[in-house]
């Protein structure tokens, strides 16, 4: 891995995930997980501190980044529900069918390599009562900000670890086989190309 890679982006997500919107995201939707939950995307820890111990059983992150899940390990072992870290990518998950009850996902679509097949992946190893709180970045509704985000994802991506700011998370949830049961769509903090944001509850269709 690049020395960029390797040392400045972990730093980078994690500062720019810490904002005061997006702990309130955060604090929205992921007490909300039940059972035993993977976190897609877990990066370094910054939603485990938010799972109930009431509702949940133990939670399963995952994140192809090894500097990001060092940083999550002293998160782990502080959160007041079991943690496991496990580095695998979210196109190729290393359990079994229908192992979850829930998956939490905040800002990874838009950094996989393949969101459709990483939705399908999450799909294949959740119960079939199981659901998705999701809260995302994404393609904006304004034909101003769009034109933007597709302009600059191809440089974007160079820098930011593979994030596209054009990516439709509605559609990219439905293509992958799920219904989208509570949805908001929203501006939040930030320049309008990047903080269109996705967020809500869906299952498997």
């Amino acid at each position: 891995m690049s020395f960029w890679a390797t040392h400045v982006l972990p730093r980078l997500v994690e500062k720019a995930c810490r904002s005061h919107t997006i702990k309130e995201e955060r604090a929205r939707w992921v007490p909300r997980a039940r059972g035993h939950v993977l976190e897609v995307g877990v990066g370094s820890g910054l939603n485990l501190s938010f799972y109930e111990p009431g509702r949940v059983e133990r939670v399963t992150g995952i994140d192809p980044s090894e500097p990001l899940l060092a940083r999550a390990g002293e998160r782990a072992r502080a959160a007041p529900v079991p943690v496991t870290l496990v580095r695998a990518p979210a196109e190729d998950l290393p359990f079994p069918d229908r192992s979850f009850d829930s998956a939490v996902i905040t800002y990874t679509l838009c950094s996989v390599e393949d969101p459709r097949r990483a939705l399908a992946e999450i799909r294949r190893v959740l119960r079939p009562e199981g659901e998705v709180l999701f809260v995302e970045h994404g393609l904006a509704r304004d034909p101003e900000p769009r034109r933007w985000q597709r302009r600059l994802t191809p440089a974007w991506r160079r820098v930011g670890g593979g994030c596209h700011l054009d990516r439709d998370i509605f559609a990219e949830l439905r293509a992958g086989g799920f219904r989208i049961d509570e949805a908001r769509a929203e501006y939040g903090e930030g320049p309008r190309w990047l903080s269109f944001t996705y967020q809500g509850v869906a299952r498997s269709v």
